[in-house]
């Protein structure tokens, strides 16, 4: 009669194939993309809330376009005013700033953030546009004129609506800004990966000794 091949009290051997693979840690602090995702979704949100200040700043420091009825029609006092093309200049310059502040935060709450938070940070970009302009229109000077010149009276000059001629470009000057200056900053100050460590070269081999 043989013994058996396992000892007795002793645990079965390992079965490579019943155990599960331990999880990776995520090298050198290098979030998942589970959690990329998520950081994506909370700048895209809080870009999105701040486009309310942008709003409320657009109607602070916008120049405003002045208008005038004599009772049929409505006229602007300055016909040569630029004050029109102040609003959407005004506007850009607002957005660009809004956009390079919310890539520098990002880049350094995030140092290791990856392409879905450049991402996130354009989303957020347009919706905080969006809801920018919104306030800026809903908190500003009445939108019909008509109805507006019939109030105040011929011969009184009041404030036009604010408007954006060039909607679609200021609208794009948020998200443009933010990608390009996290990726600029990713590129200049972001963690480089480690060089290889190709061992020591290979000795180089002498001449026949004679």
């Amino acid at each position: 009669m043989t013994a058996p091949l396992t000892p007795p009290h002793q645990p079965p051997p390992h079965d490579a194939w019943s155990a599960p693979y331990p999880a990776q840690p995520e090298p050198d602090g290098v979030p998942s993309t589970a959690t990329e995702l998520r950081q994506a979704a909370v700048v895209a949100s809080v870009s999105a809330v701040a486009g309310a200040l942008l709003g409320l700043l657009w109607l602070w420091l916008a120049p405003r376009v002045q208008l005038v009825s004599d009772g049929k029609a409505v006229f602007l006092k300055d016909g040569e005013g630029e004050s029109a093309i102040g609003m959407d200049g005004t506007f850009v310059l607002l957005a660009l700033g809004f956009g390079a502040l919310a890539a520098a935060l990002v880049f350094l709450i995030h140092r290791h953030g990856g392409i879905a938070l450049v991402l996130g940070l354009a989303l957020g970009g347009v919706l905080g546009s969006l809801l920018a302009w919104g306030t800026g229109v809903w908190l500003g000077p009445e939108r019909d004129v008509v109805a507006h010149a019939k109030r105040v009276g011929p011969e009184v000059f009041f404030e036009a609506p604010l408007e954006l001629n060039m909607a679609a470009a200021a609208m794009l000057a948020w998200p443009i800004a933010a990608m390009i200056v996290h990726l600029a900053l990713t590129a200049l100050f972001g963690p480089r990966d480690p060089e290889p460590d190709d061992g020591p070269w290979p000795p180089v081999p002498s001449g026949k000794q004679g």
